[in-house]
């Protein structure tokens, strides 16, 4: 059994709100082939954030594809731990399991390790950062095979 997923630790929600450039990511089998990435959380209450994902489809000019959530933040976690509502009544585990003081980056990981966003508020990212985020997630006891690098226009 694997050990329990780190959190980050007491998290902002209020400055973790705004646009987050997706760089990589272990994607659900709906997201894969994205470039262009971004998502944006907007506060929809207490304890309740709106997710606004948009992605281009198969290359940096490919068809706009939008996915809207709901965000479900689990009381008593530091408001690191959500349920992520993309369809009622279902909703998935979402955990900030990493996110630097400045709040410039982030990875968000699933407890059972299947899929992982790293991301971060500049849309460009240097090589050097790009492998410690990959290595964080690999920390995190993700294999990195499945692992996608997400372009973005004007790299």
């Amino acid at each position: 059994m694997s050990q329990p997923l780190p959190v980050a630790a007491d998290v902002d929600l209020d400055r973790f709100m705004g646009a987050w450039y997706v760089q990589a990511h272990i994607p659900p089998p709906f997201t894969g082939g994205a470039y262009n990435a971004v998502e944006t959380y907007t506060r929809a209450g207490e304890s309740r954030v709106d997710a606004h994902y948009r992605y281009n489809k198969g290359s940096l000019s490919g068809a706009e594809k939008v996915m809207l959530a709901k965000g479900f933040v689990t009381p008593g976690t530091g408001n690191a731990i959500w349920r992520m509502q993309f369809m009622w009544p279902f909703k998935s585990d979402y955990r900030i399991s990493h996110l630097d003081e400045d709040y410039r980056e982030t990875i968000i990981a699933r407890e059972k390790r299947d899929y992982a966003w790293i991301m971060t508020r500049d849309q460009h990212i240097s090589d050097a950062a790009l492998t410690e985020l990959k290595e964080r997630t690999r920390g995190l006891g993700y294999s990195l095979d499945k692992l996608e690098i997400i372009p973005h226009s004007g790299a």
